[in-house]
């Protein structure tokens, strides 16, 4: 480094670089983590991470930002609202079975790649400001509690439902971090602005959220149909209703979203293939080569076709005995794949269960 920075300056500074780079927020936390390193032991060793083994993997290191970046001091933590405002009304598409509810933070391009070029510019402005200093940039990319931090660096509070919520924003945004060397000031943490408000606890479909601030993965919807590689258990099957990639129940219902914003960033804003209200049995015939071309710059390509049409078989399993709906399915029965013959073999049999009783009494 050329010379020692006025760093006092430059956190004032970084306000403006942040919001010129498109960021609603950024604050600066220091990396003391004990609290929260002894709850992620425990989250841990209570299994509740399921088939995540990259989070037993990488222990208790995600509570020590010093480990990963050697020489990091302080965490830079910035948001961007994601919320797609111009999408199809969240709470109508879940009510319509027949339609593919899609958690909306997917609607858009994937925000990985915006985010990280984003925060990039971000390190390069301070670097044009002060000269050389260490660094590295996160955006889902390492072992990072992305919450605790953004929490300590004032962006907001963790809700009940374990997501960050900010009194001015609500939950609709992604977050980032830049691990660096450069001691700045530390901002304050948020106080809990939850009060006696539990609303995200019962509106979980399967019941993920255990206790306040207690969320177990193994039941979450977002992690049963993107981070896990094999069986849906069926007692969760019924639960997902049309459901097919992640779940936003828990923030639909949680007060201060009355205050999010929708999303600045056009390919944010923008709804890709009309993915906010798409038929169930449209996304169902995508064909291996469709689902790659149309999810290239998405981040629903990560889970691959094979889990696209698991999470697909189950939402129409869950709907409307339909001659479509069946047809449909009868069409996968015979998929390469075991894992989707499976769940297309549940899923015909429970439209054949809604035929000759009540959907609740073929649950």
């Amino acid at each position: 480094m050329a010379a020692t920075p006025d760093l006092q300056t430059l956190r004032r500074e970084l306000d403006g670089m942040a919001a010129e780079l498109g960021f609603t927020a950024v604050g600066v936390a220091a990396i003391t983590l004990a609290e929260d390193e002894a709850h992620l032991r425990r989250w841990l060793n209570a299994g509740r991470h399921g088939d995540m083994h990259y989070m037993a993997r990488h222990g208790l290191r995600r509570a020590r930002p010093a480990d990963i970046k050697p020489g990091t001091v302080r965490v830079i933590s910035v948001r961007l609202d994601y919320w797609p405002d111009a999408a199809a009304p969240a709470e109508a598409v879940l009510a319509d079975a027949a339609s593919a509810y899609v958690s909306r933070y997917a609607l858009g391009r994937d925000y990985h790649k915006i985010m990280r070029n984003a925060l990039q510019s971000l390190a390069d402005r301070i670097e044009a400001r002060i000269g050389p200093f260490g660094y590295r940039v996160f955006v889902d990319s390492g072992p990072v509690l992305e919450k605790p931090l953004a929490r300590d660096a004032g962006l907001g509070w963790i809700g009940k439902h374990t997501n960050l919520i900010a009194r001015e924003a609500g939950s609709w945004f992604f977050l980032g971090e830049i691990y660096t060397d450069l001691p700045l000031p530390a901002d304050g943490a948020v106080g809990s602005h939850c009060g006696s408000c539990e609303a995200c606890i019962p509106a979980c479909p399967t019941g993920a959220i255990t206790a306040p601030w207690q969320l177990d993965a193994r039941r979450c919807i977002s992690y049963l149909t993107i981070e896990l590689s094999g069986s849906i258990p069926e007692e969760f099957r019924p639960l997902m209703g049309n459901r097919i990639y992640g779940c936003d129940d828990c923030q639909l219902v949680c007060p201060w979203n009355k205050f999010a914003r929708a999303a600045a960033h056009p390919d944010l804003r923008q709804v890709r293939h009309g993915l906010d209200a798409a038929a169930l049995t449209e996304l169902f015939a995508w064909t291996e080569q469709e689902f790659e071309e149309r999810m290239r710059g998405s981040a629903i390509r990560r889970i691959g076709h094979e889990r696209w049409l698991r999470n697909i078989a189950v939402a129409l399993g869950n709907g409307p005995p339909t001659a479509e709906a069946r047809a449909a399915l009868e069409a996968r029965r015979a998929h390469p794949s075991a894992l989707v013959r499976e769940h297309v073999g549940w899923a015909l049999a429970r439209l054949d269960a809604a035929v000759t009783a009540p959907r609740g009494a073929a649950d």
